[in-house]
């Protein structure tokens, strides 16, 4: 398979690795926007989040947590961060392995920087979009 991040878990390509576990695999990124910034992927390959099982999911963001507690992260809110996952190619995903950041914010020049083009509210598109979302979740919770 020529996937990056699976040659990664398999060993084939060295990494900074920082935490694994039987589902979850993490790494310092080689090309950080800010020290520490860590890479966390699962241990299956799928493109896209959706395309992963929900057991290898739900180990996601607690290790996120430990991460970003390695970090620095504490109670009095000093130490900030993001936790970043793209999915598809206009969404900014680089590498087609689902992934997820995790990237200090230490200052307003290091780390993630997002411009935010939110729309104007139209609450009866709201409104019909809230209608169109909960009929589609049916079942799904």
């Amino acid at each position: 398979m020529s996937c990056l991040f699976c040659r990664i878990i398999k060993g084939e390509i060295p990494a900074f690795k920082i935490y694994e576990t039987s589902k979850v695999y993490a790494f310092l990124d080689i090309n950080p926007l800010a020290e520490g910034h860590t890479l966390l992927i699962p241990k299956v390959h799928g493109a896209k989040m959706h395309e992963i099982p929900d057991d290898y999911l739900a180990e996601i963001l607690p290790a996120a947590r430990k991460i970003a507690l390695a970090l620095g992260a504490t109670q009095d809110d000093a130490f900030q961060y993001n936790v970043l996952q793209n999915n598809g190619t206009l969404a900014h995903q680089v590498v087609q392995h689902v992934h997820f950041h995790v990237i200090p914010k230490p200052n307003e020049a290091e780390g993630l920087g997002i411009g935010w083009p939110g729309m104007p509210t139209d609450f009866d598109a709201l409104k019909k979009t809230h209608a169109a979302l909960l009929k589609k979740m049916e079942g799904k919770l």
